[in-house]
């Protein structure tokens, strides 16, 4: 019985590079687009923002992700 190293795989000569001309290529500058996310500040009780922490941590995730991804849930 052949093993999968004693098999050979052919080789293209060409690869998606060769075709591919970047002489007529322009540079573009798209300055009117936006970021997807906006910075907010946020108070909350000490004991709770440790609790969300906590909880974090166990998932080990960031906790502001944590609470991104539970607004998320809760307003999706």
């Amino acid at each position: 019985m052949r093993s999968i190293k004693d098999k050979k795989v052919a080789r293209e000569e060409e690869t998606s590079t060769d075709h591919l001309d970047l002489s007529n290529a322009v540079r573009v500058s798209m300055t009117n687009l936006k970021f997807s996310t906006e910075t907010i500040s946020l108070r909350m009780p000490v004991s709770l923002l440790g609790r969300i922490k906590q909880e974090a941590n166990r998932k080990d995730i960031p906790y502001q992700s944590l609470i991104k991804m539970s607004l998320a849930e809760k307003f999706s």
